[in-house]
């Protein structure tokens, strides 16, 4: 039985792509890996909200509004930096969640075989403030590095596994298992 309500954004949007890198922008890859995620999560019989229907989502505005009502929500997002070698998967949350997002780098990190840069406070990101975790109470998940060429390949390869792994890890987090 669920006794956590969870969920599930994209990052970006079409009026906002995010960063973009070897053909794909952090929007796309947000938003087809929340589509994913969700499917995964309805084979498990898991009941969650999202930020739109499949294929589009939701402003940022109102997708921590909605991530303020749920005691696990999730937004995923892809890290870019001018160097193409930088590499690995991070979470970034509230101190609450530090654990739940240790999890989370744990899984992403052993999936695509990429490093795991950690769980890490809010501040620590690109953005020194984001309304998903200080007004959401959120984590946001950075995937990999679209600006890595190895990473995306990477992704791009084993994309629907690590939905069914994290679909896994969420279903035990809202069922307390």
């Amino acid at each position: 039985m669920q006794t956590k309500t969870l969920f599930i954004s994209a990052g970006h949007s079409a009026a906002d792509p995010g960063a973009v890198g070897n053909g794909y922008t952090e929007a796309d890859i947000a938003l087809e890996f929340r589509d994913h995620l969700a499917e995964a999560l309805r084979a498990r019989g898991v009941e969650f909200s999202k930020d739109g229907q499949a294929g589009e989502n939701l402003p940022l505005s109102k997708a921590w509004r909605m991530a303020a009502e749920h005691d696990i929500a999730l937004e995923f997002h892809c890290n870019a930096f001018h160097t193409p070698t930088a590499t690995g998967v991070e979470t970034l949350s509230r101190p609450v969640n530090m654990e739940l997002g240790l999890r989370i780098c744990r899984a992403i990190s052993e999936t695509l075989g990429i490093a795991s840069r950690g769980a890490k406070g809010e501040g620590s990101g690109q953005h020194s403030r984001l309304a998903f975790v200080s007004s959401g109470g959120g984590i946001i998940v950075e995937l990999f590095f679209i600006s890595n060429p190895s990473d995306v390949v990477i992704y791009q390869r084993w994309k629907l596994q690590l939905a069914e792994v994290l679909a896994d890890l969420l279903a035990e987090e809202v069922r307390g298992d």
